[in-house]
């Protein structure tokens, strides 16, 4: 098979890395595609997408290769893969970065980092940097900086013709507004160019953990402290157990807690000052809150989502955490089978808060909380792991009705419907979005996604 005018790799069934470049990082989805096209720059991107529309093809796109629902790889279609498209290049003196469509998240950290700079990216350093930001976007500095999206000033974008536009405020501006938050819809991105803010090396950052039984005095202590908290301060709830890292006592592994995870976007010294309540509170089991470089940070969890587990997710966000919440929260979180089952949320607001909800479109400006309830259960695990698992989380997410308030799209899994969907966006930034697809995507090539329909 060939495709005119593509320099990059073509993987068929056949070839040996075949079950390798089409394995992604939720080893639950065991997709099988007719073609994998592994592109070595925009140039085989456009030939790919031309070749797809000419053969009728069932198109998917990889960036990262992270989204929980595997909408990187299809059966019986070609993957438009941008894996091997990871370069960073850095202006140090206009503070910008561009990134291309298949770098993790790992990859902009690096090099960024070298020079004292960061924008806000993902808590996991093998996340794609495409489809993390394509969403949203949300990450521990977004209180201080924005979301992703809110730091993206232009984009490189293949659209469904095959054509190759720039969008930003000045080019294809309706184009650009859809991106940001509108998911992989509209085309494929084959680079951003993000600004860069001025931190780091070290920041004030980690987590501090308490017991399980700990976890409605601790939230609610935390309701409290987030809310009074500065924008530099970014912090993560996780409940489940604690995982096995070494910087963690062995007699503390896989035990039940709750941890609150902080990053200070700011000095080391002010930092320090705004986690003091935090590390005051009860008897926490261990307390690893310490200046630390932050691609250390960044990278510290990465061996705890590793790939190739099996993952299913279900989120909401949370206008607050109600007494209600609070208890369902403590209710279900360590209900799980699975040790390596976890619960997440991230505290919104701070910069995030202050764009107009109309500027982007990404809705979910005006919520306190987006909450992720992550099952996970090991390859070799029998079925029944699978069903118990996700059967947690469904209930988890059903005992979470009353303060449901909206959901971030980059958390929808495979089994969430349109409905989920346009609870993503509400009802007006919806239709304006699918009107946008229309016009990029009339005829809906882009589909393999969290999908919005041309209106």
């Amino acid at each position: 098979m060939e495709i005119d005018g593509f320099r990059g790799q073509l993987i068929t069934a056949d070839h040996a890395d075949y079950d390798t470049a089409r394995a992604v990082w939720n080893g639950a989805i065991a997709r099988r595609p007719r073609l994998i096209a592994r592109c070595s720059g925009t140039g085989d991107v456009a030939a790919a997408v031309r070749f797809a529309r000419d053969h009728d093809l069932e198109i998917a796109v990889r960036g990262g290769g992270h989204n929980v629902a595997g909408t990187a790889v299809c059966d019986d279609g070609i993957v438009i893969d941008l894996s091997t498209m990871r370069a960073v290049w850095v202006d140090p003196v206009g503070r910008t970065a561009r990134v291309q469509g298949g770098a993790l998240w790992g990859d902009v950290d690096h090099e960024t980092q070298a020079h004292g700079l960061a924008t806000t990216g993902g808590i996991v350093g093998h996340t794609g940097v495409a489809g993390l930001t394509l969403g949203g976007g949300i990450g521990f500095l977004m209180r201080k900086h924005g979301l992703s999206i809110d730091n993206l000033s232009a984009a490189e974008v293949v659209t469904a013709d095959g054509s190759i536009v720039r969008a930003s405020t000045d080019e294809h501006p309706d184009l650009f507004w859809a991106l940001r938050g509108g998911g992989g819809n509209f085309g494929v991105v084959t680079s951003f160019r993000f600004a860069l803010h001025h931190l780091g090396p070290s920041v004030v950052a980690g987590p501090v953990f308490w017991a399980a039984d700990d976890t409605v005095d601790v939230l609610r202590f935390y309701r409290d402290f987030a809310a009074e908290a500065p924008d530099e301060l970014g912090t993560v709830v996780r409940l489940g157990t604690v995982p096995p890292l070494p910087a963690i006592p062995e007699d503390l592994h896989w035990q039940p807690a709750i941890a609150v995870i902080s990053c200070y976007a700011g000095a080391v010294e002010d930092g320090e000052r705004a986690v003091q309540a935090l590390r005051r509170l009860g008897t926490p089991l261990v307390d690893l809150l310490a200046p630390t470089p932050y691609v250390a940070h960044q990278a510290a969890t990465d061996d705890t989502v590793p790939h190739g587990w099996h993952y299913y997710w279900k989120s909401t966000s949370l206008a607050g955490l109600s007494d209600n919440a609070i208890a369902a929260i403590a209710d279900h979180a360590f209900a799980a089978n699975s040790p390596r089952s976890y619960t997440a949320m991230f505290h919104m607001g701070g910069a995030v808060a202050r764009v107009p909800r109309e500027a982007t479109a990404f809705a979910g400006r005006d919520v306190a909380h987006n909450l992720i309830v992550d099952a996970v259960w090991l390859p070799d695990e029998p079925g029944e792991h699978a069903a118990a698992e996700t059967a947690w989380a469904r209930r988890f997410l059903e005992a979470l009705e009353p303060d449901r308030a909206g959901v971030y799209v980059n958390f929808l899994d495979a089994d969430d419907d349109a409905s989920r969907i346009r609870e993503a966006y509400g009802d007006h930034t919806y239709r304006r979005v699918a009107e946008i697809k229309a016009k990029y995507d009339p005829d809906n090539a882009f589909h393999h996604n969290k999908n919005i329909s041309p209106a």
